[in-house]
């Protein structure tokens, strides 16, 4: 009775040795996820009141997304076996970690050249966030219901257009007056925030393309 149970635990300690469990990759992704969509959670209050200590967290939260980065290339690197394609995963890691870096050189520099928010700012702001928010919903599904994830992706895309729907009433609001020095200065920080949309819709083409090969 006891070589019978000891059989199974010596065979799965081999099976360990030789095939190592495979990460949770999908739980990975959503773990990061969560961290850019409290970022781009605090851009929008950014963008809302100024708050000089939400732009201090903003860069706080910088960090700690790299922290997060550096840990999912780096188990992405040490895997024996992925559940999907390690460039699927690797493209995901890198755009969702552009997102905050956006965020992050945003406010940085809007603080630096003494800008203020403004409604297109706010709107921009609002749009990344909601897009955020479909890519933490679509690659949490990816474990249990994979087909669903591309609504998700489809959402965040549409959140991207909307944002640069905006880029562009914001640029042609602005270059109406003639304080030149004003408009380059406003220009660098909506291109700020249409490059983290930028960054989101490569996310989501991304999760689409994941949602296509395992369906």
């Amino acid at each position: 009775m006891s070589n019978a149970t000891a059989s199974p635990s010596l065979l799965s300690r081999l099976l360990g040795r030789f095939l190592p469990k495979m990460p949770d990759f999908f739980g990975m992704l959503s773990e990061q996820c969560r961290q850019v969509c409290k970022t781009t959670g605090l851009l929008v209050e950014f963008m809302e009141n100024a708050d000089h200590d939400i732009g201090k967290q903003i860069r706080k939260d910088e960090h700690e997304a790299d922290r997060v980065k550096i840990h999912n290339l780096h188990t992405l690197n040490e895997a024996f076996s992925t559940p999907i394609d390690r460039e699927d995963l690797y493209r995901a890691i890198m755009d969702l970690d552009e997102v905050v870096n956006y965020c992050k050189t945003t406010v940085s520099e809007m603080e630096v050249l003494g800008l203020q928010p403004d409604k297109h700012c706010l709107e921009m702001a609002m749009h990344i966030k909601l897009g955020t928010d479909a890519l933490l919903q679509g690659f949490s599904r990816l474990a249990t219901a994979p087909a669903e994830a591309a609504n998700d992706a489809d959402a965040a895309r549409k959140a991207e257009r909307r944002v640069e729907k905006a880029y562009r009433r914001a640029i042609a609001d602005l270059f109406q007056g003639d304080n030149y020095i004003h408009m380059f200065k406003q220009r660098e920080i909506y291109r700020h925030l249409a490059n983290a949309a930028d960054r989101m819709a490569h996310c989501a083409n991304t999760l689409h393309d994941i949602v296509v090969k395992m369906c």
